[in-house]
C-alpha cells in the first residue's frame, strides 16, 4: 500500500464508497479509510433505495466493497485520527494502537463522510430495541410496523411533528410527553394532534416492558404514592435520537461550520466542498437528514466534481509549464 494517494476517502458507508466509486472508474488513485461503524448497523434492512429496498445494510456496504475493489480502490480498516493540511492532505491513521499512532498517508484531496452517531434518551430498554421496534424514521421503518400501536417519545416540541408524521401508517399513535409538559406545546400543537386523533400522555417514561422478544408496553415513571408507574400497551416506539456528527476532522482543517437545529455541520457549496480548498464533505456529515440513497448521491456528486478539480488542475499546470 502506498502513502500517497489522489483522493483519500474517510468513511465507507454510502456516501464514501459511492465517491471512491466514482473516482475509481475515473482512474484516481484513492484510498477508502473505513473505521466500520456504520449508523444503520442497528437496522436489519434498509428501505426506499430504488433497486436495494428491503436488503440488509451490511450487504449493501459488502456489494459497495466489492464494487470499488474492481477499479483498484484501496480500503483499509482503520480509523482516522488526525489530519493536516498543507501542500496536501496529511492523515493520520490509528494503525490498531490505543495511542493512534499508525502511519500517515497523503493526498491531494480528501472527502469526509464519517456520518454521525445517535444517542438515545437513557430509558430503560431503548437501546437494546433500537432499530427492531424502538425506531426513528417512518419512511425508514413505516410501512414495516404499519397498523400496530405506536408510541412516540417526546424529546422536545419537535416530537409533536413526529407523532403526526407517523399517523400516515397507524392511526392508533399515543404520544409520551417524557421530558416535555403539556405547557411547552402550542396551541397550534394541541389542535394538530387532537385533529389527528393522537393520545397525549403527561408524565416521564421509565422503560419498556418486553415480552417474547417484542415490545408490548411502555411503562410511565410512578408517582410518589404508589411507587407503580403507568402502563400502555404499545407495539412500536419512535424516537428522535441526539444526531452527533462525526466532524472533528472537519473542524480541525478549518472548514467552516454552522449550527442547526440538528447539530454542527459544514458549510458546503452544492456539490459537498467545504470552505477549504480540496476538502469535501459528503453523506451524513454535511447534513442531518441524508437517507442512504441520498448519501449515495451527495458521494457521487463530490466524486465527479473532485476529478473535475484534479483534472483541470493538471491541465493548468501542463499549460503554465508550455509558456515557461
Amino acid at each position: 500500500m502506498t502513502e500517497n494517494y489522489e483522493v483519500i476517502v474517510i468513511g465507507g458507508g454510502a456516501a464514501g464508497l459511492s465517491a471512491a466509486l466514482v473516482l475509481g472508474r475515473a482512474r484516481r488513485r484513492t484510498l477508502v479509510v473505513d473505521a466500520g461503524e456504520p449508523r444503520n448497523a442497528p437496522a436489519a434492512h434498509m428501505q426506499g433505495y430504488l433497486s436495494r429496498d428491503g436488503m440488509p445494510p451490511a450487504e449493501f456496504l459488502a456489494a459497495g466493497r466489492e464494487e470499488i475493489a474492481r477499479y483498484g480502490v484501496e480500503l483499509v480498516r482503520d480509523r482516522a485520527v488526525d489530519a493536516t493540511k498543507g501542500e496536501d492532505f496529511a492523515v493520520r491513521l490509528a494503525g490498531g494502537t490505543p495511542s493512534g499512532g499508525g502511519r500517515t498517508v497523503h493526498a491531494r484531496q480528501l472527502v469526509v463522510a464519517t456520518g454521525l452517531k445517535d444517542e438515545l434518551p437513557p430509558v430503560e430498554g431503548l437501546a437494546e430495541r433500537f432499530g427492531r421496534d424502538v425506531l426513528h424514521c417512518p419512511y425508514c421503518h413505516g410501512w414495516e410496523v404499519r397498523d400496530q400501536a405506536f408510541g412516540v417519545l417526546a424529546t422536545s416540541p419537535l416530537s409533536v411533528h413526529q407523532a403526526l408524521m407517523v399517523t400516515q401508517w397507524s392511526k392508533d399513535v399515543t404520544l409520551f410527553l417524557h421530558t416535555v409538559t403539556e405547557r411547552d406545546l402550542s396551541d397550534e400543537d394541541l389542535r394538530r394532534l387532537a385533529a389527528a386523533g393522537v393520545t397525549v400522555v403527561p408524565g416521564e417514561v421509565a422503560g419498556l416492558v418486553v415480552e417474547d422478544d417484542r415490545l408490548t408496553r411502555v411503562r410511565l415513571v410512578g408517582d410518589t404514592s404508589s411507587g407503580e408507574g403507568a402502563v400502555h400497551d404499545r407495539e412500536v416506539l419512535f424516537v428522535a435520537p441526539r444526531a452527533v456528527p462525526r466532524n472533528g476532522l472537519l473542524e480541525r482543517l478549518g472548514a467552516e461550520m454552522t449550527e442547526t437545529p440538528f447539530g454542527r455541520y459544514p458549510v458546503v457549496d452544492g456539490r459537498g466542498l467545504t470552505s477549504v480548498p480540496g476538502l469535501w464533505a459528503a453523506g451524513n456529515a454535511s447534513g442531518f437528514a441524508e437517507q442512504v440513497v441520498n448519501a449515495a448521491s451527495r458521494g457521487y456528486r463530490a466524486g465527479a466534481a473532485i476529478n473535475g478539480e484534479l483534472l483541470m488542475a493538471d491541465i493548468d499546470r501542463a499549460a503554465a509549464a508550455l509558456r515557461v
